[in-house]
């Protein structure tokens, strides 16, 4: 099989670090294709995980690296859930990449299906939603500069630089002669106008997870509580009320729900609604949620244009078709969200 990780190289590596001696045993690739690589393995009676960017490099995978161990190091007594880190490699020359290694998470990702009991409970899937936003409420609070993560981002003018980041994303799909999408979503400019013209005039900056919704966190087994936050590559410094935000602009509401939507969780029935998502937040968070709506525009918008670029990059053949298809109807329904919003 496969791997993706110099095994040998690996184990050199984890005797310098005093971890375990031996052979390195049952590698098995959790995940492949373009994302992230995702070994677990075992050595001398510890099972590890090992995270590294894929084998065709972006240009920032391996600060993107650093930058997840650096937030997971930096959570490790906190009450957020998360993978356990166990050691970091920024060294790029040990395995062509930056790596970290990780405890396996004793949960299940829920879009993979829900074991029983959850599946036959409305009950218990309530409180999964609860426990989602406790997740990011927990982040939310920690102090960042206790933490030892200042100049891990840059607060300063955040909420000033979003629509401008992002507008200017969008344009740069029009490079891609093959693209169509801008015919599709012409309310993204009202959109991005909205936007600019009612931002919240301050914010308390906190860690950010970046990319939260149901997809990116696992559930214990036992009770419907969060195991671990996962995938951390968006991590930053910026308005943690984006974390909900997001999770607001990616939640079904009545709308998806008749058209399929993007609920990627079966069944649905007794899940909290947004509004009781932002109420479980503002009950136990002290930011101010006078602006929550404006985050939830925000992230329609931020999430719309990311998934464009997956279009466009299909349009031009660098991409499947399906996927592209798939994600450019995404950006639809989060625009037309937005609009519902601000209307």
């Amino acid at each position: 099989m496969d791997t993706g990780v110099d095994l040998e190289r690996l184990r050199s590596w984890m005797d310098e670090q005093s971890l375990g001696t031996g052979p390195i045993e049952n590698a098995t690739r959790l995940t492949g294709g373009t994302q992230n690589i995702l070994l677990k393995f075992d050595r001398a009676g510890r099972t590890y995980v090992l995270r590294r960017p894929p084998l065709s490099l972006r240009g920032n995978s391996n600060e993107t690296m650093r930058r997840e161990a650096r937030v997971l190091a930096a959570i490790a007594d906190s009450d957020v859930p998360h993978p356990g880190l166990i050691a970091a490699c920024g060294d790029e020359d040990v395995l062509g990449a930056a790596f970290y290694l990780m405890e396996p998470v004793d949960g299940y990702a829920p879009s993979q299906g829900l074991p029983e009991p959850f599946f036959s409970s409305p009950n218990l899937r309530h409180q999964m939603g609860l426990s989602l936003v406790d997740g990011i409420a927990a982040l939310g609070a920690i102090d960042y500069k206790a933490a030892g993560l200042a100049g891990l981002g840059k607060p300063d003018n955040y909420l000033e630089r979003q629509v401008s980041r992002w507008k200017s994303q969008l344009e740069s799909y029009a490079e891609i002669p093959e693209w169509d999408g801008r015919k599709d979503i012409e309310g993204v400019n009202r959109v991005g106008d909205w936007l600019e013209a009612n931002r919240p005039s301050t914010f308390r900056p906190g860690i950010i997870h970046g990319d939260y919704h149901l997809n990116n966190v696992m559930y214990r087994h036992d009770r419907p509580e969060l195991a671990a936050i996962v995938d951390w590559e968006l991590t930053t410094i910026g308005d943690p009320l984006l974390d909900l935000g997001w999770l607001m602009a990616t939640w079904p509401d009545e709308a998806d729900l008749a058209d399929g939507g993007t609920v990627t969780v079966q069944p649905w029935e007794g899940f909290p609604t947004a509004d009781e998502l932002i109420a479980h937040y503002a009950a136990q968070s002290d930011r101010d949620l006078s602006h929550i709506h404006w985050y939830g525009v925000l992230a329609c918008y931020k999430l719309g244009i990311i998934l464009e670029g997956t279009y466009a990059r299909a349009r031009a053949g660098k991409a499947p078709k399906e996927i592209g298809d798939t994600l450019h109807a995404s950006t639809i329904r989060l625009l037309r969200r937005a609009l519902r919003w601000i209307n």
